[in-house]
């Protein structure tokens, strides 16, 4: 077999068997095949697909190039929950502590760094002082039994593949593809060896999967083949028409997440995180009633406890709670510039996509693999969708030691948002459950 060959097939839109997708993706994983032909090959899957038999192949392939977690407790439920990304997206680092508060589940989470304009838990994990998201797959199974959850990033053993393929998507516009995308997720979710798995599918133009069509097909696909392998797998529809919350950027939306954890923040993040959870604890105990494990999950908030659970593994993990618990204690961005209104009316739109790019250029995410991302940096919305804002009023507050890129983009700003002479309706936080 010849690399040139197989994307020439794929790019005829053939189908590969197992055994050419295999020679690719190792291949790849053994830098016996460059970058520039597995980008290739990529971007043939990205315009031509892959159909049933293909996506299963390209999963277990994935799966079975590193190692894979085995709990030895059965008689304890393991769930994890995945979002496929989008701007403001902080809900993992409330649903995990919230869920392991509830003492109904535990919670092993492996997640991802920033992909295309959307930020990364792990990113957001690492603007706290001292937390350490690298941990072997021993230490992480431990520390998963021991206290309920761990939250770490991808190990060199679990699932290599996946790790070297997911950074070349994202500096190569491949992101946007079914298969791909069940690739990726699927074969990370499965080898941690968890039981049940909460998808957050996001729809709209902030999102990877804007359509709502193709959205529904993206968790309709993740559902099939999770369940093939055994997972309990409940996808939920969410709106990403506008930015979750209020903060773009890693520390900005830690601090939120705190807010929230606290029983207090934004409503949409509280909502989605509050039905997430709920889906997930329904996954552990389908007998239980939603109105009573909302219930539960409210008090866990609003008496701290979520808060109290997530200094735990924070502090587990290495963190310096200090800052979690007095939050003002972190340094702040050499420049804060506020970009009002250019005009008063409603916010009947924004352009969810371009502010996560916009984040990026404020040094919130990475253009390239080796960019370093500056923490503290970011933005803060005052306005979204359906709400009022005058003439001159604040719209956004950009956070950046790059005074230059908050300039020019200050500029711009204004452009990112719509506005209406009559009143907009308030776009749904959660879409369905499948």
């Amino acid at each position: 077999m010849l690399p040139y060959t197989l994307i020439e097939k794929k790019q005829a839109g053939k189908a590969l068997s197992r055994e050419e997708i295999a020679f690719l993706v190792n291949g790849f994983l053994q830098k016996e095949i460059p970058d520039y032909q597995m980008a290739a090959f990529l971007m043939a899957v990205f315009f031509k697909g892959m159909d049933a038999d293909e996506i299963g192949a390209y999963i277990d392939v994935i799966l079975n190039s590193g190692k894979r977690v085995k709990f030895p407790d059965t008689g304890t439920y393991y769930a994890d929950k995945h979002s496929t990304g989008g701007v403001g997206d902080k809900i993992s680092l409330i649903l995990a502590p919230l869920a392991m508060a509830s003492g109904r589940v535990k919670v092993p989470m492996i997640s991802g760094r920033g992909l295309g304009h959307s930020g990364g838990t792990l990113d957001k994990l690492e603007s706290i002082p001292g937390f350490r998201t690298d941990m072997s797959l021993k230490a992480f199974q431990k520390q998963t039994d021991e206290i309920g959850c761990a939250l770490i990033g991808q190990t060199e053993d679990l699932c290599p593949a996946d790790k070297v393929l997911y950074a070349l998507r994202d500096v190569t516009a491949t992101v946007r593809s079914v298969p791909l995308i069940c690739g990726s997720i699927l074969s990370k979710k499965i080898a941690e060896g968890v039981n049940g798995l909460v998808l957050d599918i996001k729809t709209g133009n902030g999102a990877f999967i804007s359509d709502y069509d193709a959205s529904v097909h993206l968790a309709d696909q993740l559902r099939h083949f999770g369940e093939a392998y055994g997972l309990s797998v409940r996808p939920v529809i969410t709106d990403m028409n506008q930015p979750l919350g209020n903060m773009i950027g890693n520390w900005l939306e830690v601090r939120e997440s705190l807010d929230v954890l606290k029983g207090e923040g934004p409503e949409s993040v509280r909502e989605i995180s509050l039905v997430l959870t709920s889906q997930m604890l329904s996954l552990a105990d389908p007998k239980r009633s939603q109105d009573e494990i909302r219930a539960e999950l409210e008090q866990l908030l609003d008496r701290g406890d979520a808060y109290r659970a997530f200094l735990k593994i924070a502090g587990t993990q290495g963190a310096d709670i200090r800052f979690l618990e007095e939050p003002e204690r972190y340094p702040s961005s050499a420049h804060r510039i506020e970009v009002r209104s250019p005009r008063e009316g409603t916010i009947s739109a924004i352009d969810t996509y371009q502010l996560g790019l916009d984040a990026i250029a404020l040094g919130a995410g990475r253009k390239m693999i080796t960019d370093k991302i500056d923490p503290k940096a970011g933005l803060e919305l005052h306005r979204h969708i359906g709400e009022r804002i005058e003439r001159g009023e604040p719209l956004v507050t950009l956070y950046t030691d790059n005074k230059p890129a908050a300039d020019l983009l200050a500029e711009r700003l204004g452009d990112r948002f719509s506005f209406a002479d009559t009143p907009t309706p308030k776009p749904p936080y959660i879409h369905e459950i499948r």
